[in-house]
């Protein structure tokens, strides 16, 4: 028998150890999470106090946004506390659940994007049929079946992660607790996990992916099918929104994932992650609901309220 000292907590060295730019990463960090909490929250709330909004396209929305805010939260403020106080210990429980709950929420969101996409493509080449194909109980299934699926992923690869032996060192090379920073520190032999982390990861996101492309391509030949000029740009400009966000969210995880072991920089990978953990949680209220003219003009519903409300009091 060999002795070995397993791992009790891991020490995440953070995105850099300069002491000059903590503050001002600290500050960065902390203005991209706030619109990140102020946007999604909102569009919430505004979608629940609105009835006009009560409809699939903004129900998925509000599902999407509740996942971006829990998908931040799940990360950012462990790393502004590294960036303000140091504290960049993290014990091992704590590293399983944080790893559990960035998975769900990236995996519900890889699967309320599809979800979306399905819903434009029954909007924009099904019209007539668009309340019997998008029904309450379909828009509830697609939204359920995101959950389940997501959790049980998410169990499935902290299990996965976390039944290797961590008797090296404790250093995570990594902002947080992400698969292959962690499993890297494994003493195990860790080709089968490795293997499960592959083809459920590109499983799931190659099976969004085709839905998401073939339902903007029939959105596209609906779209050049009704020789209207303004339609047609109209079209394009929401999808190249939509297929922008989709672009930097797969492209950093295929980039992350999808690659050997062998090939990953820590450095570039952690790069990569501000994106999908931080930059596209705040850019989702913006690319999917503020240049939409529904969720504006609910907006201004909400603040006119307020304000004969005040005007009433006083």
């Amino acid at each position: 028998m060999e002795n070995k000292t397993e791992v009790t907590k891991f020490i995440l060295l953070g995105l850099t150890n300069v002491p000059e730019l903590q503050v001002p990463l600290f500050i960065m960090f902390t203005f991209i999470y706030l619109i990140s909490v102020v946007g999604n929250l909102g569009i919430i709330i505004l979608i629940l106090l609105d009835f006009q909004l009560h409809t699939p396209m903004y129900f998925f929305l509000s599902n999407l946004s509740l996942v971006d805010f829990c998908f931040s939260t799940a990360v950012t403020p462990k790393v502004m506390a590294g960036f303000l106080v140091g504290d960049k210990v993290i014990s091992y429980n704590a590293c399983a659940a944080q790893m559990f709950f960035f998975v769900a929420f990236a995996t519900m969101e890889n699967f309320l994007l599809a979800s979306m996409a399905y819903d434009r493509y029954a909007a924009v080449c099904k019209p007539l049929h668009y309340t019997t194909t998008i029904t309450t109980s379909v828009c509830a299934c697609l939204a359920i079946g995101s959950y389940v699926f997501s959790f049980l992923t998410a169990a499935v690869h902290t299990r996965n992660t976390f039944s290797l032996s961590f008797c090296k060192s404790n250093l995570v090379h990594h902002f947080f607790c992400d698969i292959p920073a962690v499993m890297a520190l494994s003493c195990s032999d860790k080709h089968i996990n490795e293997q499960i982390l592959v083809f459920l990861a590109s499983f799931y996101m190659f099976f969004a992916l085709l839905v998401i492309l073939i339902s903007y391509l029939f959105i596209f030949v609906t779209i050049l099918k009704l020789h209207s000029s303004s339609g047609y740009q109209k079209a394009l400009s929401t999808c190249a929104s939509h297929l922008t966000a989709v672009s930097i969210f797969y492209g950093t995880a295929v980039f992350m994932y999808l690659q050997p072991s062998s090939s990953h920089s820590m450095d570039t990978d952690k790069i990569a992650s501000v994106f999908y953990t931080m930059v596209i949680p705040m850019l989702n209220p913006l690319v999917y609901s503020l240049r939409n003219k529904e969720i504006k003009n609910a907006f201004k519903k909400v603040v006119e309220k307020a304000r004969l409300t005040l005007n009433f009091t006083w």
